[in-house]
């Protein structure tokens, strides 16, 4: 499939792979005609009917996952359309985000998968920038992790970032996460440190403590990146008087937005939201279809 110039260009200034979202996109809509068609739009839709789609927002929200609508609507064989709308803005509810105009079979063939994947994103983005609103003018970053939707996890974390928040690692191979059972395996904190550090001496490494105990232990070995497992808000401002500034500080588990802006004056330099991609609700976006 080759994709207008315009499309490709808007791919890359997201920092998103045109091969990745295009087989993202194509799997989407083979999943829909499952090796044959949209019966009910042959039976009622004339071959040549034209139509224009107006895809708008039902609630207030940050958009995101616009490339992924256009790249839909090109698969779909649609090339007149015009973003109103750009991901990282903040919309008001009712707002026009893609008009697009052409062969109605055409444009119902791809309204689903287009409002499911603008839907999602755009949900993701909009409860990342809550997340960072609550703990704006502060020091600390909104973070991620790997809890995504199997094979989206370059789009959610793009959404993510679209939303106003950082990345962790996008795979197992980016950096090192120590956890618990390779504590467990290894026989010690320790000892899972010196041995992910003599392997991997290059990479990133984060060492997941669960005691300031533990954490002493990995800082006088030389950890500069500790992430704090269900720990208080007592314990992380007494992490952050521990570590004086040795190492970065992650902050996991027990996270809320009611508490977000109390860990965030602890001191810590991340607070680590598996919600934002598991658990983001839907912004609620719907497609307004016009005969012509």
């Amino acid at each position: 499939m080759t994709f207008s110039k315009g499309l490709i260009e808007l791919i890359h200034s997201a920092g998103l792979n045109p091969e990745n979202i295009a087989r993202i996109a194509q799997a989407a809509i083979d999943e829909d005609l499952n090796g044959a068609t949209d019966v009910t739009s042959v039976a009622t839709i004339p071959e040549d009917q034209l139509g224009v789609a107006q895809f708008s927002n039902r609630k207030s929200g940050v958009i995101a996952g616009v490339p992924v609508v256009a790249v839909l609507l090109e698969i779909c064989g649609i090339k007149d359309y015009k973003i109103e709308h750009a991901d990282g803005e903040f919309v008001s509810a009712n707002s026009l985000i893609i008009s697009a105009r052409g062969k109605v079979r055409a444009i119902l063939l791809a309204e689903r998968s287009a409002l499911n994947f603008l839907g999602h994103l755009s949900g993701i983005a909009t409860l990342t920038k809550s997340w960072v609103d609550a703990v704006a003018e502060t020091k600390v970053a909104i973070r991620d992790t790997r809890k995504t939707t199997p094979g989206m996890r370059e789009l959610e974390k793009y959404a993510v970032l679209t939303g106003g928040g950082v990345n962790h690692r996008l795979s197992l191979s980016d950096g090192a996460l120590i956890k618990d059972n390779h504590v467990l395996a290894a026989g010690g904190v320790v000892a899972a440190f010196n041995l992910v550090k003599a392997k991997f001496p290059d990479l990133p490494l984060e060492v997941e403590v669960d005691s300031l105990q533990q954490l002493r232990e990995v800082i006088d070995a030389g950890a500069e990146f500790v992430l704090l497992d269900n720990m208080s808000i007592e314990e992380c401002r007494a992490a952050v008087e521990i570590v004086s500034g040795r190492a970065k500080l992650e902050a996991s588990g027990g996270l809320i937005l009611s508490n977000a802006r109390a860990y965030a004056m602890t001191g810590v330099d991340y607070l680590a939201i598996g919600a934002l991609t598991h658990s983001a609700p839907v912004l609620d976006i719907g497609l307004d279809l016009r005969m012509e």
